[in-house]
């Protein structure tokens, strides 16, 4: 572009030309004789000004009139049907379609709201609504038939025969407009359920089957489907002698859209059908759309599909095993209609696809995704895996969103209906929930919880080894998930997900929340910037907190929550305790708040943020309430001391003006005492179970604890025997090579062996009793065995040398054991010089240890 000097004035004189144009325009919107005429007295009421404005006001002026009758109604009845009503019947006559539409809303919701009684609506207001009921405009018909059809409801049956039947037997003559024909057949289908069947077959009936022969196609297919109605006010003998027949009479129509009626009214009436009319009649005509339905009239696809799994189901009855498995073989291949197979053609060989033919595609698809769990039952849920199970991997791998969100929201009821083979369908769980759509996410996460607990739970056939193999694809899974819902713009999705992985401490082990749930949470109160998914979060993590099932994990997240959130450098994470402090108090016990919480609440009162300090004095009743009086009364000294300080020191007005409120809110709070008080008595209660739980939560792990501590020790206790055993081994094989070695020596020599052979079965029999816990203390052991004085010469030997558990005794328990076994460098030491001596004493069995009892022996002699 040329921004030089001329044609940058060329530009500036353009749009000032544009400004003079634009100018005149501006002040000729509003003339002063429009301006007068628009003006209107203000002395005037209500009533003066609406039959002002509706005699010599504009259209717009008018409208506003008619919109505001309700008010005018509820106001001033008695005027308003004098004065205002007549004027609006005047009007109408020659009102636009907006007007027309207005007053048709107005009427409706002045029935709705009862301003005056039947008698009175009917008189005043009935003659206006049929008057305007044949509009040219469609769509102003439409909704005077919507004002009619809500007032029938209501009217008595006299009325309704003098001023609605009684002339509708004119207006349904094949000489009236098609648009009176089309709303005379709508009001013969409201009509039927009004009057007895004696009257419904003498007076509605002929003017049925008239309007079902018309000639005019829409008024067959609009009369087709009211034929519904008229069965439900005529029971079932007439249905089967004068509906069926019209029925498969207009089945058999050449258009398109009355056969498509035809069908569905069938379909919805199959109940009121006995198993001959079902086998006889309705069951060569379904055959017939179906056979159909892909070479000769598509239209009734898409209406096929929808209805295909309660049509299967209504006539399960009467199907043999042949028709059963052509009706099954026709859902499936429904199924993938419009999918491109291996052989690179489509099932009906259309190579070419319209758009729009793709559109109906997706729509059959979609349809029979919401059928899947009717034909589970149709099939029988036992017989899933053989007959649906490649359908339903299909479908949820569908390459259009609609069929796969429909399958999502389906999930949850073929989980029920499977039952104890929900284990069939995981993958197709972890696939949905990893799916590209955050729709289809969405749409799963309505009943995430229930799934879950089908499938962790699904009944006695999956048991734990199912429920082992679920969890592991299971958990990637729903982390991917939150993952990619926090990443997209779709907080809400977020926020949902958030609130549905509450469930999971029901679902998966405390240890895996912990490790894979629980500090996201956190992450996400802290970096989130959406408050609703904060808030979620935050709730989540206090679940997660709550059935924690170890205190040393437990302890850590409420540290966090303190140092993070609570004592956070960030206001907002202050406030983001505070909230936490708030879901805290609803989850767990008072004693628990109390104990933990309170006191860093109370520190907020000095927050140099005006807004945490606002926040916090809303807190404060709840805080109080938590309270119980003798146990926390130095809590409660804390709390009316920081009020103290909050009303002297304060400087922010708005702070201190809730402070005054709230203080008046906690002089009138009465604190709960220990023991129960009837007023207290449910919170009390509710309160006690919450401790109760907590506490058993303490005593669950201590006890597992201690388990894991008694399988360490008799873990132990087998390594030291079977260490024992080995030991002997070898030891016996040393004495028997010592004494084929020293055969044919002295006497003397034979003397020192059987010496040095009951000296060793002593220090094998001390050896085995300081094995065994009963028999005396380790390190009594230890010193013990030092005497024999060659261990105790090389350092930190000693006492490694007797220590209880080997090396296979530390790897047993540490498999055994949930928990992480971390061991010191001594023990490492410990155990490789305990190794390192065992074998030296291996090769100086003969020798030094020989040697050494000899001595000890002398010793003992000299001293006796």
């Amino acid at each position: 572009m040329d921004f030089s000097q001329n044609n940058l004035f060329g530009y500036i004189e353009d749009l000032q030309e544009l400004t003079i144009i634009e100018r005149p325009v501006r002040r000729s919107l509003k003339t002063p004789e429009e301006i007068e005429r628009l003006t209107v007295d203000e002395e005037l009421n209500d009533i003066e000004r609406a039959v002002y404005l509706l005699s010599s006001g504009q259209d717009i002026q008018g409208t506003s009139v008619v919109a505001n009758l309700p008010v005018l109604m509820r106001q001033n009845p008695a005027e308003t049907l004098r004065r205002v009503l007549p004027k609006i019947r005047e009007v109408l006559h020659v009102a636009g379609v907006e007007m027309q539409l207005t007053a048709a809303v107005s009427f409706l919701t002045i029935l709705q709201e009862e301003s005056v009684s039947i008698h009175t609506y009917s008189h005043s207001f009935l003659h206006i609504i049929l008057q305007n009921l044949e509009h040219r405009d469609a769509g102003v018909s439409n909704a005077w038939l919507e004002t009619l059809l809500a007032v029938i409801e209501v009217l008595p049956k006299e009325t309704i025969r003098h001023e609605i039947l009684n002339p509708l037997v004119s207006k349904a003559q094949l000489s009236q407009t098609l648009q009176s024909r089309l709303v005379s057949c709508k009001i013969l289908g409201k009509l039927a359920n009004k009057f007895e069947a004696h009257i419904i077959k003498r007076e509605i009936l002929p003017l049925v089957k008239s309007l079902c022969q018309d000639v005019e196609y829409e008024v067959r297919s609009c009369m087709c489907r009211q034929l519904e109605h008229i069965a439900q006010g005529i029971g079932t003998e007439l249905t089967k002698n004068v509906v069926l027949p019209e029925l498969v009479e207009l089945a058999r129509d050449e258009g398109s859209s009355v056969r498509l009626a035809a069908f569905e009214t069938l379909v919805n009436l199959l109940e009121m059908f006995d198993a001959d009319d079902r086998s006889q009649t309705v069951l060569p005509l379904v055959k017939s759309f179906c056979e159909k339905s892909f070479k000769v009239d598509e239209s009734i696809l898409v209406s096929l599909s929808f209805h295909l799994g309660k049509l299967c189901n209504g006539l399960y009855g009467i199907f043999t095993p042949e028709q059963h498995l052509r009706f099954l073989e026709f859902y499936k291949k429904l199924c993938t209609l419009g999918l491109q197979q291996e052989n690179g053609h489509n099932d009906n060989q259309i190579q070419l696809q319209t758009l729009e033919q793709e559109k109906k595609y997706i729509s059959v698809r979609k349809n029979c995704a919401y059928n899947f769990p009717a034909m589970i039952v149709f099939v029988d849920p036992k017989n899933f895996h053989l007959e649906l199970y490649s359908t339903f991997f299909c479908l949820c791998h569908d390459p259009e969103v609609p069929v796969r969100y429909t399958m999502a929201i389906g999930l949850y009821e073929v989980a029920k209906l499977l039952d104890s083979d929900v284990y069939v369908i995981h993958k197709e769980l972890v696939t949905l929930l990893q799916d590209d759509s955050l729709e289809v996410l969405d749409a799963l996460l309505s009943h995430l919880p229930e799934i879950l607990e089908f499938m962790t739970t699904g009944g006695e056939n999956s048991g734990s080894e199912s429920k082992f193999l679920t969890i592991p694809d299971l958990i990637p899974a729903l982390t991917t998930a939150e993952q990619r819902a926090a990443t997209s713009l779709k907080w809400r999705t977020h926020e949902k997900l958030l609130q549905k992985y509450a469930c999971l401490p029901h679902i998966i082990s405390s240890d895996q929340i912990y490790y894979r749930f629980l500090h996201r949470m956190l992450t996400i109160i802290m970096t989130n910037n959406v408050l609703p998914v904060q808030k979620a979060a935050a709730r989540t993590l206090c679940v997660y907190l709550r059935y924690n099932r170890k205190q040393e994990q437990r302890h850590e997240v409420i540290q966090k929550l303190i140092e993070q959130l609570g004592q956070g450098k960030s206001y907002w994470n202050r406030l983001r305790f505070l909230d936490t402090c708030e879901f805290i108090m609803e989850l767990f016990s008072k004693s628990f708040f109390c104990k933990y919480f309170f006191l860093p609440v109370l520190e907020l009162t000095h927050d140099p943020v005006a807004n945490v300090r606002m926040k916090l004095c809303y807190l404060l009743p709840k805080v109080k309430s938590t309270l119980k009086v003798p146990t926390d009364k130095h809590l409660l000294q804390q709390l009316e001391l920081c009020i103290r300080k909050l009303l002297c020191q304060e400087k922010d007005k708005d702070v201190l003006t809730i402070v005054k409120r709230t203080v008046l809110e906690l002089d009138r709070m009465e604190i709960s005492v220990d023991a129960f008080q009837k007023r207290f008595y449910e919170n009390d209660l509710l309160d006690q179970e919450k401790e109760r739980e907590e506490q058993l939560l303490l005593e669950m792990e201590q006890l597992e604890k201690e388990k894991q501590q008694n399988e360490g020790r008799s873990t132990s206790i087998s390594d030291k025997i079977f260490e024992k055993k080995r030991r002997d081994s070898k030891t016996s094989t040393l004495s028997k090579s010592i004494s084929l070695s020293v055969s044919g020596s002295s006497s003397s020599a034979s003397t020192s062996k059987e010496g040095k052979k009951s000296k060793l079965v002593r220090s094998q029999s001390f050896s085995t009793q300081a094995l065994h816990p009963k028999y005396g203390n380790i390190d009594k052991c230890s010193n013990k065995s030092s005497a024999t004085g060659y261990t105790s010469s090389i350092p930190g030997v000693g006492k490694a040398s007797m220590l209880p558990f080997s090396d296979d005794s530390f790897r047993t328990r540490s498999s055994n054991t949930s928990g992480n076994v971390v061991f010191s460098s001594s023990a490492t030491v410990a155990t490789s010089s305990r190794s390192t001596t065992n074998s030296i004493d291996q090769k100086n069995n003969g020798t030094k240890d020989s040697q050494s009892r000899k001595m000890s022996l002398k010793n003992r002699k000299s001293n006796s």
